[in-house]
């Protein structure tokens, strides 16, 4: 009776599976035939349970920003496929963004095979296979990733999964990178040489959370409560949903208000009366950051922008984080008397413990700086609920998203907002007032298009969660949504895309008129990033995933149509609603400008 067949890649799938890995999403090439045969032969066999759930992608991005909305959702890091060094390349941005995000995902891709006269099972037979074979594929994603490295034979293939994984999970997170030659992951090896003892997963489980040292809780803690306006700043302590009740906890014994700084998570309920207000590109200086005596930053990497806003010459500034020195970013500096590296909800809940000694606070300053924050966090609200009121003429953002807020306070049940509206980022912000730890999440960095694919991983994690995208059409574009929308209804993920239409690229004219507030481009409106004649963006979605698509251009319209969109992916549809914005070049302005040579 011949062996029974294991392999190279049967082993690697089994042991993505005992790593945590539900999921590989998969954009196939000419690279996977071993692990192809390895899924089909466990098919046959009745045992293809022991493997992760093959699910197909289109495009490597959104295969990739799948995987990562999956480990957003739960912190369990996913697996992504792609073909060599093409594959690779097309996951550039996403990767990005998992790296500057400190999100968890293992990558495969195959390699060109390293024979080609036929001396091994795999060797070369098809002509891309030559052009297809680079000097450093691995070297396309090192600036990127924790973890790179090839598998060279057989016998310790888990060895590397599990290291990998155990690289990728430990804080802060991050992408890791393998491949493996055709030959090798066809190689033929006993399923016991995969599973020898020294290689058992538990001798590689993520690195424990780190606390901070005694010193560093008194000296926090001491600026902390000798402090007369004290203010914490966060970006990120939300990647821990627990980390969020213990921040409340850390605010209210002091009365300081909390700044959410270019926030990627829900890292404070914004309901709460000690809610900062939000910043990100804002050109002013923040008024509680300005008057702030101490401030903690809490996990961020820009916490304020130096030009624009930073805190008083003389504030005290304490920075406890798990990347406090931004090792991957060449130029970041934050002038802090202290740098810590910790776990942020552990730290957050050594500094209450510290406060909560008796003598620590004085309870009538706290009293009054509650007070005030509170007083202060209405009359923010009110003016927000002012800019929220409709302009018969035209949608804007503030009110398509106070009408989507007040649309998710009906929903019963979990809903899931990912927010990547990029000159909107403040108002999806501002206007959708989360409270809820994990309701709201980020991209991580600053590749467009994360959205498409992060919806399916959040479905996939959260089936009973409400799963909507709030996205700029320039955003939309990039998230590839033909290929996202046949994969969500593929294998039944259906989530809700809401598109703020301008027509443009909003963001590369706020950053020109930053620089040339009174320049050519100014004065004419002149900056070449229109999108007229206007697209179809919700009918790609139709044509590609059978979506509801619908767009809206009035505002008296918008209350229903939101509600139509919510119900359609309720009951189990995909929807994108598109809401048609001011144009981001005033098209009266553009007339008279040369456009192009005419159409034939």
């Amino acid at each position: 009776m011949s062996a029974p067949w294991y392999t190279t890649s049967t082993a690697f799938l089994e042991a993505l599976t005992e790593v945590g890995v539900r999921y590989v999403f998969a954009n196939l090439g000419s690279d996977h035939s071993g692990l192809i045969e390895a899924y089909a032969r466990a098919r046959a066999g009745g045992t293809v349970d022991r493997f992760p759930e093959l699910v197909l992608c289109p495009h490597e991005s959104v295969a990739f920003s799948a995987a990562q909305g999956y480990a957003q959702a739960t912190g369990q890091a996913q697996a992504v496929l792609v073909h060599v060094e093409c594959g690779t390349q097309n996951i550039g941005g996403m990767l990005h963004n998992a790296a500057k995000g400190r999100v968890p995902v293992l990558v495969f891709a195959g390699a060109s095979p390293v024979t080609q006269y036929g001396e091994h099972t795999g060797s070369r037979d098809e002509f891309i296979q030559w052009m297809q074979d680079v000097h450093d594929q691995r070297g396309l994603v090192r600036g990127y990733t924790k973890y790179d490295y090839e598998i060279r034979v057989a016998d310790n293939v888990k060895q590397i999964v599990h290291r990998a994984a155990q690289i990728a999970t430990s804080d802060p997170a991050g992408p890791v990178y393998l491949v493996g030659a055709r030959e090798v992951m066809e190689q033929r090896l006993e399923p016991a040489s995969a599973d020898r003892p020294e290689y058992a997963l538990d001798r590689y489980t993520p690195v424990e959370p780190a606390a901070l040292a005694p010193d560093t809780v008194r000296a926090v803690g001491a600026a902390l409560a000798g402090a007369e306006r004290p203010v914490i700043v966060t970006s990120y302590l939300g990647r821990d949903r627990e980390a969020v009740p213990a921040l409340v906890d850390l605010a209210e014994r002091l009365a300081a208000p909390v700044i959410e700084s270019v926030p990627m998570w829900l890292n404070f309920p914004a309901d709460h009366p000690l809610h900062g207000g939000h910043q990100w590109n804002i050109p002013e200086r923040n008024p509680l950051l300005a008057a702030a005596d101490v401030v903690l930053v809490l996990g961020s990497d820009v916490p304020w922008i130096p030009v624009r806003n930073r805190p008083a010459a003389g504030a005290r500034v304490f920075v406890v984080d798990i990347d406090p020195l931004k090792e991957q970013m060449p130029l970041w500096h934050v002038p802090a008397e202290v740098f810590a590296r910790a776990d942020l909800g552990t730290a957050t809940r050594q500094l209450t413990e510290f406060l909560d000694e008796p003598g620590r606070l004085d309870a009538h300053a706290v009293r009054e700086r509650l007070a005030a924050a509170s007083a202060g966090r209405q009359r923010h609200l009110r003016e927000l609920i002012a800019r929220e009121q409709p302009d018969p003429e035209v949608i804007t953002p503030e009110y398509l998203l106070g009408c989507l807020r007040e649309e998710l306070a009906a929903v019963d049940g979990e809903t899931i907002v990912l927010t990547e509206a990029i000159t909107n980022y403040l108002p999806v912000s501002e206007h959708l007032r989360r409270e809820r730890p994990g309701g709201l999440i980020g991209s991580g960095g600053g590749s467009l298009g994360w959205y498409a694919g992060a919806a399916i991983g959040v479905k996939l994690a959260r089936p009973d969660a409400l799963v909507i995208s709030v996205v700029g059409d320039g955003t939309y574009l990039f998230g590839v949504p033909a290929s996202a929308q046949w994969t969500a209804r593929r294998y039944g993920v259906p989530s809700l895309t809401v598109i703020l239409d301008n027509e443009g690229w909003q963001a590369p004219k706020v950053s020109a008129l930053g620089v040339h507030p009174e320049g050519a481009a100014a004065a004419a409106d002149d900056f070449g990033v229109g999108f007229a004649p206007g697209a179809d963006l919700p009918a790609v979605a139709a044509a590609a995933g059978g979506a509801l698509a619908r767009t809206v251009d009035d505002p008296a319209d918008l209350p229903a149509a939101l509600e139509e969109v919510v119900e359609t992916v309720r009951s189990g549809r995909s929807a994108v609603l598109a809401a048609r914005l001011a144009p981001v070049e005033d098209p009266a302005r553009r007339a008279g400008r040369d456009t192009g040579p005419a159409a034939p």
